[in-house]
C-alpha cells in the first residue's frame, strides 16, 4: 500500500497530477467525435449498375445474375443478394463478420472487372461501394425560387463543388432537378427517301464530335503542338454535321432529323412544404463527426446566402445533428441530476459538507479522466457512451465511500488525521479493488462477443470501466489525501450541525433484529429466498422481448404506392389528395419534404407510381400529440384515398438490419413466391401488433411483351438483334455523344419524337427498315402480348427471394415472432420452397444467443477474479450466492415498468453479475478480518455486518439515484438506456437486501461445512 501513504505523504504532488490530468481531459473532449450512435462495423459491399430502360427481367438476366455469378467466389461471403429493379441492378455482398471491408472491396473490384465485358454495351458502369445501413445524410438542403432545369443547373456549378470542399462532407447528390440533353428526333420518312439508319447517325455525331494531337512541328527554337479541333461547339455544328446517304448524297444532320436542346425526362419531383425544389442530401465520410460536418455546412449556407441570387431561396430541409445534439444535452442533463442525487445522499449519511465535497470531487475528476481514455482509444461521444457515464455516475463514488467511512471509523477511534488516512484507506483497499475489479471483468466477454450488441455496447463498457477505473485511482490516492487535510476540522463541526438527522440509528438497529431472526431460522431463509426467485420466474411470460428500443425524432415517413404503371404527374396529382388530410396537422408539423418518384435504399432506382413524405413534427413540447398517435391518425385519413396504398411509420434510429418482422420466402418460381407471399401477408394480418405488412413484389407493372417471328423477320433479311436496336433506339434512344457548352456536358441522343411513340397502336405500327431500303411495319414480324411485369425480382445465394416485411405497434416483437411462427407453421409450403426469418427479429435472437454466453463466462471471471483475490475457493463461493437474488429484482423491475427484456437489458443483467457481488465482498470481507483478530463467528458477523450497512447502503442508493433519470427515459435519445438503467435499479435494490441477510446466513451455512471437512479430513489423516 506504498501509493496510498505516498498520497498521504505528498498531497502537492497528488494535486498537480489531478490537476493535469483535468487539463488533459479537457483538451481530448473538444477534439473527440460526436455521434448519435457508436460506429458499427457493417462488412457490406454494394455493386451497383444501371440499365436504362430495361425490364427487371432483363435486368436480372444481362446484369444481376453474371455479377452475382463472379463475385459469389470470394472468400468470406456469407451472403450475396440481387435485387432487379426496371432500368438498375444492385447485388449486395454480406461478408462474415470481423472482414476487412477495405481489402474485400478491392477482390469485389477484381472479380466486377472480370465480367465487365459480358455486360451489354449499354449498360451502365458498375459501381463497388462500401455499404452502411447507418450512413445516412447529415442534412438535406433545399433550393427553390426558379424552374427545375435553372435550380439544377445552379446547384450543380455553384453548391454542390463549395459544399464537397468543407471538412468532413464525402459526397453531395441532387434530386428533384431536371437536366437537359440535346434530342435528335428521328423523321422516319426522310431516312428512308434517303436509305439511312439510325445507325449510321449515331456513327456520324461520333466520328465529327471528335478532337486529336497530330504531332509537333519546329518554329525556331520553339515545339509547337499540331491539335486539330472537331468538338461541337454549339447546336449548329451539331445540326450541320454532314452525313453521307447510300447513294453518295452529302446531307446535314439537321435536313433528316430535328436537333433540339430540351430538358430530360423527369423521374423524381421534390416539394419541400408544398414548393418544388432541388434536394441535395450531404453525406459525411466514414470517419467524420456528424455534429462538426453539420457545423461545416451551416457556415458554408451562411456564406453562400450572401451571393444568392434574390430569387432563389437556400433552406435547410433536415438536420440529423439536431436530434444528436439534443440527446448528448439530455444525457448530459441526466448526468449532472444523477450527480446532484448523489451528492445529497452523500450529505444526508456523512453528516458532513466538508466529507460531502472529498468524495463528490472523485466526481468530476473520473468524469474528465474518462474523457481522456475515450480521446486515446478512438472512442466517440454518442448516446450510448454518455449513457455509461451516467449509468456509472452513482458507481463512481462506491469506492471513495467504502475507504472515506473506514478512515472516518479510525479517526473516531482516537488514530491521528494521518494515521487514520494510512489505516483506514490501506485496511479496505484489498476489498475495494477486488469489488471493482469484479465490475469492469464483466465487461470483458461484451467486447469477445460478436455481432451488432458486442459493437454498441462494447463503447459502453468500455467507457463505464474508464470511469471506474479513474474512481478506484481516486479512492486510494486522493481521497486518503483529503481526508488527512479536510476531516479535522470537518468532525468538531459539521459533524454536529447536521446530526439531527439519525435516521441511521434507527435503521442500523432495525437491521441487527432482522439479522439476529434470519441466523436463528436460516432454513426458513434459505426457503423464502428460493421461493421468491421462483415465483419471479412465473412472471417471465409476462415480459416479452424486443431488439433495442428505438429512439422517437419525432420523424414520419409515408410511403405511398398508386397502381403500378401510373406516369409521375399523375402520382403527383395523387399526392395533393395527402396534402390535403396532412393539412388539418400542420400545428404539429415542421417541414415536409415530398419525393415523387424516388427517395430511400429500397428505391435505388425510380419508380414513377411510388411517392415518399417524409415529416418533421416539432418538438415535444409544442405538440399535443405523440408520434404514435400522428401516426395512428394519419393512417386512419389515408386509408379514406381509393386507389392508392399508404404505409405510415415513425423514422427513428433503430440499428437492427431491416424492419422488426422481415420473413424471406425462397424457392425456384416467382410467381409461386408470390402466391406465397400473398398468403404470409393475409396469415399474419391477423396477428395482435402486426402494423401494414407488405410483400417486397406488388402488382406487376403493365407492359407489353414483343415476340420477334425470327423466320419471317429472316425473310425480309432482319435478324432478332436488327429488329431489338431498331426498337430501342426509337423508344429509349440511343446516346450518340457528348456536347460541351460552357462548364456542362450534354447527352446528344438519338430518338424518336414523342408523339410518335405514345401509344400501343405507335409500337405496332412503328417501322422497321430492312436491309434492302423497304420499310415494313413492326407488327409483320412481331406480335404483341399485354402482360404485368415484376415491380422487382430477388435473389439470395442464387435462390429466387420474396419478402414479407412489417411495422410493430403496441406490442413487443418477442410476443408478435412468436405469433407469426405459429401461423407460418400452419401454412404448407410447396417442395424446394421454405421461409427465414431475418430483420430485427434475427438480431434480437442472435444478440441474446451470444449476451447469455457472454453472461456465462463472465459469472466465471468474476468467481475467478475473486477466489485470486481471496486466495480461497470458499469465501468467493459465499460471494457467488448474492447473483441469484438479483433475478428477482431483474424481472420485479421489467414487470413493474411494462418494459420488455431487450439488449441494453440483457447487457444490464451482465453489469449487475460483477456490480451485486460488491456489496457481499465488503461484508464478508470484514467478517475474515474481524475472525483474524480473534472474534468468534457469530459476534463477527453481528460486528461486521452493521458497521459495513452504512457504506453499502450508501454505496447502493448513490448507484440507484445516479441512474433515476436515465431509468425515467427523459429527453431525446434516452430510450436504449432505459431498460439497462431499470434492470440495474432494481435488481441492484432487491439484491443488496438479500446480501444483507442472505450472505450472513449462507456464510455460516458454508463455514460449517468447511469446518466439518477440515474435521474428516483431520481424522482420516
Amino acid at each position: 500500500m506504498k501509493l496510498i501513504h505516498s498520497s498521504v505523504r505528498r498531497p502537492v504532488g497528488v494535486t498537480m497530477i489531478v490537476l493535469a490530468l483535468v487539463a488533459l481531459g479537457f483538451v481530448s473532449l473538444r477534439n473527440l467525435t460526436i455521434d448519435l450512435y457508436p460506429d458499427i462495423n457493417f462488412p457490406i459491399a454494394v455493386v451497383s449498375t444501371s440499365y436504362e430502360g430495361a425490364a427487371p427481367q432483363e435486368v436480372e438476366r444481362l446484369i444481376s445474375r453474371p455479377i452475382e455469378s463472379g463475385v459469389s467466389s470470394i472468400e468470406g461471403i456469407k451472403t450475396v443478394q440481387t435485387r432487379s429493379q426496371p432500368g438498375a441492378s444492385l447485388v449486395v455482398l454480406m461478408f462474415e463478420t470481423g472482414a476487412n471491408l477495405d481489402s474485400v472491396l478491392l477482390d469485389v473490384r477484381e472479380k466486377v472487372d472480370q465480367v465487365k465485358g459480358m455486360l451489354p454495351e449499354d449498360a451502365g458502369t458498375p459501381n463497388v461501394l462500401r455499404f452502411d445501413p447507418q450512413q445516412i445524410p447529415v442534412m438535406w438542403v433545399g433550393l427553390n425560387g426558379a424552374d427545375d432545369a435553372e435550380l439544377q443547373s445552379y446547384a450543380e456549378n455553384q453548391l454542390v463543388p463549395h459544399f464537397e470542399r468543407q471538412e468532413g462532407v464525402a459526397s453531395v447528390t441532387i434530386e428533384g432537378g431536371s437536366e437537359q440533353e440535346v434530342q435528335v428526333l428521328l423523321q422516319q420518312d426522310r431516312l428512308y427517301q434517303y436509305g439511312l439508319s439510325a445507325g449510321q447517325l449515331v456513327q456520324a455525331l461520333h466520328s465529327a464530335n471528335q478532337s486529336a494531337s497530330a504531332g509537333v512541328i519546329e518554329k525556331g527554337d520553339q515545339n509547337l503542338q499540331i491539335r486539330i479541333k472537331g468538338e461541337y461547339e454549339s447546336i449548329d455544328d451539331i445540326k450541320q454535321t454532314i452525313v453521307q446517304s447510300p447513294q453518295g448524297a452529302l446531307l446535314q444532320l439537321k435536313d433528316i432529323a430535328d436537333v433540339k436542346e430540351v430538358a430530360k425526362e423527369k423521374s423524381t419531383i421534390s416539394l419541400v412544404n408544398g414548393s418544388p425544389s432541388v434536394v441535395m442530401s450531404i453525406l459525411k465520410k466514414t470517419d467524420g463527426n456528424t455534429v462538426k460536418v453539420a457545423d461545416e455546412m451551416y457556415a458554408a449556407i451562411d456564406e453562400l446566402q450572401e451571393r444568392l441570387p434574390e430569387e432563389l431561396s437556400l433552406n435547410i430541409v433536415f438536420d440529423t445533428s439536431t436530434f444528436i445534439r439534443m440527446s448528448i444535452e439530455s444525457v448530459v442533463k441526466n448526468i449532472g441530476i444523477g450527480a446532484l442525487f448523489a451528492t445529497v445522499i452523500l450529505l444526508l449519511f456523512l453528516k458532513s459538507v466538508r466529507a460531502t465535497l472529498v468524495i463528490g470531487i472523485s466526481i468530476p475528476i473520473a468524469i474528465i479522466s474518462t474523457f481522456t481514455l475515450m480521446y486515446f482509444t478512438g472512442e466517440t461521444i454518442n448516446v450510448l457512451t454518455m449513457g455509461g457515464l451516467a449509468l456509472g455516475i452513482g458507481m463512481m463514488v462506491d469506492s471513495s465511500i467504502v475507504i472515506l467511512e473506514n478512515i472516518v471509523t479510525y479517526r473516531q477511534r482516537g488514530y491521528s488525521v494521518m494515521e487514520a488516512a494510512k489505516h483506514g484507506a490501506s485496511e479496505l483497499a484489498p476489498a475495494v479493488i477486488a469489488a471493482t475489479t469484479t465490475t469492469l471483468i464483466v465487461f470483458l466477454p461484451i467486447v469477445f462477443v460478436e455481432g451488432i450488441a458486442s459493437e454498441l455496447f462494447t463503447p459502453l463498457a468500455l467507457t463505464i470501466s474508464f470511469a471506474l477505473f479513474a474512481s478506484l485511482l481516486v479512492s486510494i490516492t486522493l481521497i486518503p489525501m483529503l481526508a488527512s487535510k479536510l476531516l479535522p476540522k470537518q468532525i468538531t463541526e459539521e459533524g454536529r450541525r447536521l446530526s439531527r438527522f439519525n435516521v441511521m440509528g434507527k435503521v442500523k438497529g432495525i437491521y441487527i433484529s432482522l439479522l439476529k431472526t434470519v441466523l436463528k431460522f436460516r432454513k426458513t431463509t434459505i426457503l423464502t429466498t428460493v421461493l421468491a426467485i421462483g415465483g419471479s420466474f412465473s412472471l417471465v411470460p409476462t415480459i416479452g422481448t424486443e431488439f433495442i428500443p428505438p429512439s422517437d425524432q419525432g420523424q414520419i415517413e409515408i410511403r405511398v404506392t398508386a397502381k403500378p404503371g401510373t406516369n409521375l404527374e399523375s402520382t403527383k396529382q395523387i399526392t395533393e389528395q395527402i396534402d390535403d388530410k396532412l393539412s388539418k396537422y400542420e400545428d404539429q408539423i415542421e417541414t415536409v419534404y415530398l419525393s415523387v418518384g424516388g427517395g430511400g435504399f429500397e428505391s435505388f432506382s425510380t419508380r414513377s407510381h411510388r411517392a415518399t413524405y417524409t415529416i418533421q413534427l416539432v418538438g415535444k413540447e409544442e405538440r399535443t400529440l405523440s408520434t404514435m398517435d400522428m401516426i395512428k391518425m394519419i393512417d386512419e385519413d389515408l386509408q379514406m384515398i381509393p386507389g392508392i396504398e399508404a404505409q405510415v411509420r415513425e423514422l427513428s434510429s433503430s440499428l437492427g438490419s431491416g424492419e422488426p418482422v422481415h420473413i424471406q420466402l425462397t424457392g425456384p418460381d416467382y410467381d409461386v413466391l408470390q402466391q406465397l407471399g400473398d398468403q404470409v401477408v393475409t396469415v399474419i394480418s391477423d396477428v395482435d401488433g402486426i402494423h401494414e405488412p407488405e410483400t417486397s413484389t406488388s402488382e406487376g407493372i403493365p407492359e407489353i411483351d414483343i415476340m420477334v417471328d425470327r423466320q419471317i423477320a429472316s425473310q425480309y433479311g432482319l435478324s432478332y438483334d436488327q429488329v431489338l436496336n431498331q426498337v430501342r433506339i426509337s423508344m429509349n434512344g440511343q446516346l450518340a455523344t457528348r456536347y460541351r457548352t460552357g462548364g456542362d456536358e450534354l447527352d446528344v441522343r438519338l430518338i424518336l419524337p414523342k408523339e410518335n411513340r405514345r401509344t400501343i397502336a405507335d409500337v405496332e405500327t412503328m417501322p422497321i427498315q430492312t436491309p434492302s431500303g423497304a420499310v415494313i411495319p413492326l407488327s409483320t414480324v412481331a406480335t404483341f402480348d399485354q402482360v404485368e411485369g415484376p415491380v422487382t425480382l430477388m435473389r439470395e445465394n442464387r435462390q429466387r427471394q420474396l419478402n414479407v416485411t412489417s411495422d410493430i405497434v403496441d406490442r413487443d416483437l418477442g410476443s408478435i415472432m412468436d405469433d407469426v411462427d405459429m401461423k407460418l407453421q400452419s401454412l404448407h409450403f410447396p417442395e424446394g420452397y421454405s421461409y427465414k426469418i431475418g430483420g430485427q427479429a434475427e438480431d434480437m435472437m442472435d444478440s441474446f444467443r451470444k449476451l447469455g454466453m457472454a453472461l456465462i463466462f463472465s459469472i466465471f471471471l468474476v468467481y475467478a477474479v475473486m477466489a485470486i483475490q481471496f486466495e480461497n475457493f470458499l469465501h468467493p463461493f459465499i460471494i457467488m450466492f448474492s447473483l441469484p437474488a438479483t433475478v428477482v429484482g431483474v424481472i420485479l423491475g421489467l414487470v413493474v415498468t411494462q418494459k420488455p427484456l431487450s439488449v441494453p437489458a440483457f447487457v444490464g443483467v451482465i453489469m449487475l453479475a460483477g456490480i451485486v457481488v460488491n456489496n457481499a465482498i465488503v461484508l464478508v470481507d470484514y467478517i475474515n478480518l474481524l475472525r483474524q483478530r480473534g472474534v468468534e463467528r457469530y459476534e463477527a458477523i453481528l460486528q461486521a455486518a452493521p458497521s459495513r450497512l452504512r457504506p453499502i447502503l450508501m454505496t447502493t442508493i448513490t448507484t440507484v439515484l445516479g441512474m433515476i433519470p436515465l431509468s425515467l427515459g427523459l429527453g431525446e435519445g434516452a430510450e436504449a438506456q432505459q431498460p439497462l438503467a431499470i434492470v440495474i435499479i432494481f435488481g441492484l435494490s432487491i439484491s443488496m437486501m438479500f446480501t444483507l441477510l442472505l450472505i450472513p446466513v449462507v456464510y455460516t451455512y458454508l463455514d460449517d461445512l468447511a469446518r466439518k471437512m477440515a474435521t474428516n479430513a483431520r481424522q482420516n489423516g
